[in-house]
């Protein structure tokens, strides 16, 4: 008996669990560069002095969905999206590097550029710094360029080139804030000649907004299904013990 409510019991938890990732799938549907939280349920034995006959349900986050989203034109020169695999380089507040999708790049009040988030972009050679009042635009390898105010077309000046990288997908690892990372002990990024970059563009979440609420349709009836489950549980437990009081 103890082992239906062990599967309900963990089996519910999960679901919720895994309802609140597809959910926030769903909540970024329209993030530019967003890319989807994969999910999925296995078995865990319970670990103790008695026999291996308990397990728990688990829910998981292998990875993410890594497909390339739908690409939007804007027109505006600061937009840019990754052509194909490979991904811009942010700079976090620690010092280390994490790498993004989201093109909509801006410039800060200190002159440096940055998504929208305000996430400072690592260029090749360090930080990007524009000269204010600048008209900036960005090249297919990612070379920044700046036009003074007031100049001609004759005195753009090159600010430095974005940091375009492409490690293997199996040294990548996700983080609640949607960035990705470089798992522990994988080789530095180093930036990749081959990554391209489209300028007035810019890459949507990859999120199919049907699946993600077949999914959570699907989540609300598993959770159904494991609370009928604790519900049988309990009513065979009454069962069994009207029979043991009539003995």
């Amino acid at each position: 008996m103890d082992r239906m409510i062990y599967i309900g019991m963990s089996g519910a938890k999960q679901a919720l669990e895994q309802q609140a990732s597809v959910a926030n799938n769903m909540a970024n549907v329209s993030t530019p560069g967003f890319r989807a939280q994969l999910n999925q349920f296995r078995a865990v034995p319970v670990v103790g002095d008695e026999l291996a006959t308990r397990a728990f349900v688990i829910a998981t986050t292998p990875g993410a969905d890594l497909r390339t989203g739908p690409l939007v034109p804007t027109g505006r020169a600061l937009d840019v999206a990754v052509r194909g695999d490979g991904w811009l380089t942010v700079k976090m507040p620690d010092g280390s590097e994490a790498f993004t999708r989201v093109g909509n790049l801006q410039v800060g009040a200190d002159g440096q550029m940055q998504t929208m988030d305000s996430r400072p972009l690592v260029g090749e050679a360090g930080p990007l710094v524009v000269p204010p009042g600048s008209t900036l635009s960005v090249t297919s390898d990612g070379l920044v360029s700046a036009l003074p105010a007031g100049e001609l077309a004759t005195g753009v000046a090159e600010v430095g080139r974005l940091k375009l990288v492409n490690p293997p997908v199996a040294d990548l690892e996700r983080g609640e804030d949607g960035l990705f990372r470089l798992r522990a002990g994988a080789a530095a990024a180093s930036a990749d000649p081959n990554v391209r970059l489209r300028s007035g563009v810019l890459e949507g979440s990859n999120v199919n907004p049907v699946e993600a609420m077949v999914a959570m349709i699907s989540n609300a009836r598993r959770f159904e299904m494991q609370m009928k489950t604790l519900q049988t549980a309990e009513s065979n437990d009454q069962q069994a013990n009207k029979l043991l009081s009539a003995s």
